[in-house]
């Protein structure tokens, strides 16, 4: 994913872990607003429970080490436990909840040791699915990815980081989702989720910093190259972004 600005700790040889740097949703800027709604009991209750739980994941409204109660999440939804427990599940196999011994379900947090192998995972099969997306691409795709950008720019300026990076991996998954292979799209959405608390922490640290154009430039080019259906220049574009995401990552191990 081109927009990684991830900015990790220095490694604590006492385990510290880098997800203790995801602030509460308001220290991040994320607009305060409830995170779950209360759902119309139908009979994909179930999934439901579980789009909403993972939504309020990837949007940082659920933080990395917050404990999630099952019986708060049934009331806050308006559904039984059972559904909730179900999607708790779902949620601990995809990798973004685990249990902790006297503290139940909790949103999952990373060690640098577990993000590396996520970026080293993604950069090979970002790099496969921007060779073989970038020369499926229709002029509509085109249009798309510079309408996405035209949105990300605005996002940045209204300071909204969720919107911002909800759309850049709707730009993003425009050109991978042309390479045709649904399961390199779906794989690569899953890790997306995964590392989605450390871009809305790197992604603000950019953006507080002034380095806001810093969170466009990869984007620009991978549309110019896209444009040109320049396949190499796009690949490495990619490669690059994921490589220095992968660095800072090793740059906290070392």
């Amino acid at each position: 994913m081109i927009c990684d600005h991830e900015t990790i700790a220095p490694h604590d040889p006492a385990q510290e872990r880098v997800a203790q740097r995801t602030a509460p949703s308001a220290a991040l800027g994320i607009v305060n607003r409830m995170a779950l709604s209360r759902l119309q009991t139908t009979d994909r209750v179930g999934d439901l429970a579980y789009e909403a739980i993972h939504t309020a994941i990837v949007n940082g409204s659920y933080e990395a080490g917050r404990r999630l109660q099952i019986r708060d999440l049934a009331e806050e939804l308006g559904i039984s436990v059972m559904p909730v427990r179900e999607a708790i599940k779902r949620l601990e196999e995809v990798g973004l909840v685990e249990t902790r011994p006297r503290r139940g379900a909790v949103v999952k947090a990373f060690s640098p040791e577990e993000l590396l192998d996520i970026y080293e995972v993604r950069r090979v099969l970002e790099v496969r699915a921007t060779e073989v997306g970038i020369s499926a691409l229709e002029p509509a795709d085109l249009q798309t990815l510079e309408t996405l950008y035209d949105r990300m720019h605005s996002a940045l300026e209204r300071g909204d980081v969720i919107d911002y990076l909800s759309l850049d991996e709707d730009l993003l998954g425009t050109v991978y989702a042309a390479s045709g292979n649904r399961v390199l799209d779906e794989t690569i959405r899953s890790l997306w989720a995964r590392c989605r608390h450390f871009k809305i922490v790197g992604a603000r640290d950019e953006l507080e910093s002034g380095s806001a154009t810093e969170l466009l430039t990869h984007q620009r080019h991978l549309i110019d190259a896209a444009q040109a259906g320049d396949v190499s220049t796009a690949v490495e574009i990619t490669d690059a972004s994921l490589n220095s995401a992968i660095a800072r990552i090793r740059d906290a191990l070392s």
